[in-house]
């Protein structure tokens, strides 16, 4: 690692790292021993801040990034490399944690053109993405013999628009697809597939702020979410689970109304 104590470098240099779901207990203990040893944290706004108040130094300089859709108040994309970079030039030694993995529906392109661009040493340290998270918070293998043999990622928000073939082509799909950012939009995506010949019997699940004591999972079928799911205003973030795997939360839920996270009595 560039940070190393044993063999760390004078100049500045960024770390790219993913801090998971939300259970602040999933990160990597990589991510842990940068926590200790960064000068600045550039935090999206859903990584959660117990994870540098348990970890980082305490004096360390936080930046609050936002990077919240569809607010204007928030950074933007641009703002956030400037940032990156104007610590790194400083001297500094920068952690840009980003929700979930770095690379699943984040702005990391930007940010690693920027730092290649301008010399700056930089590592990618992975984190669990929301995807993983939520399956396996809410009791729903992404893959299962009998269910589904692979599984697609999408991204759905509102300013996200796809050509007819498109949903064609996803309507027909009988794995398992993943729509990050699609609550807000999800009477559009029901309303797409079922126009291009998706089955009403077809399983749906969102999953509201997974991994955390607030998670919530509900659980329809495109036919039946019109009634049960689009009157609902869903907290952020929220991710969509859309086939057959969907079938087997309610056999294998097992964190939601837990009272502590783990069936291991001295873990939280």
């Amino acid at each position: 690692m560039i940070w190393d104590k044993e063999n760390i470098i004078h100049q500045g240099s960024v770390i790219l790292a993913g801090a998971g779901p939300g259970d602040p207990d999933l990160i990597t203990l990589k991510l842990q021993k940068c926590l200790g040893l960064a000068d600045v944290i550039i935090a999206d706004r859903l990584v959660n801040p117990i994870i540098w108040e348990l970890h980082a130094q305490k004096e360390i300089d936080i930046v609050f990034a936002g990077k919240q859709g569809y607010n204007n108040a928030s950074y933007s994309q641009d703002e956030v490399t400037e940032l990156i970079l104007a610590h790194a030039r400083a001297g500094k030694k920068v952690l840009r944690l980003k929700g979930g993995d770095v690379a699943f529906f984040s702005n990391v392109l930007d940010e690693l053109e920027m730092l290649v661009n301008h010399q700056i040493p930089f590592e990618i340290i992975p984190g669990i993405t929301s995807a993983s998270g939520a399956s396996a918070y809410a009791g729903i293998p992404l893959t299962a013999r009998g269910y589904a043999q692979g599984v697609q990622f999408l991204s759905f928000n509102p300013t996200v628009t796809y050509p007819e073939i498109f949903w064609k082509s996803l309507a027909q799909f009988e794995d398992t697809s993943v729509l990050y950012m699609a609550s807000k939009n999800l009477g559009l995506f029901i309303d797409q597939m079922m126009r291009n010949g998706a089955s009403e019997a077809t399983p749906i699940a969102v999953i509201e702020q997974a991994t955390t004591a607030h998670q919530k999972v509900h659980v329809s079928t495109l036919g039946n979410a019109p009634n049960n799911l689009l009157s609902i205003v869903f907290s952020s973030p929220s991710l969509v689970i859309v086939g057959n795997v969907v079938k087997l939360h309610d056999k294998f839920s097992w964190f939601q109304g837990m009272k502590k996270g783990s069936v291991f009595p001295n873990l939280p």
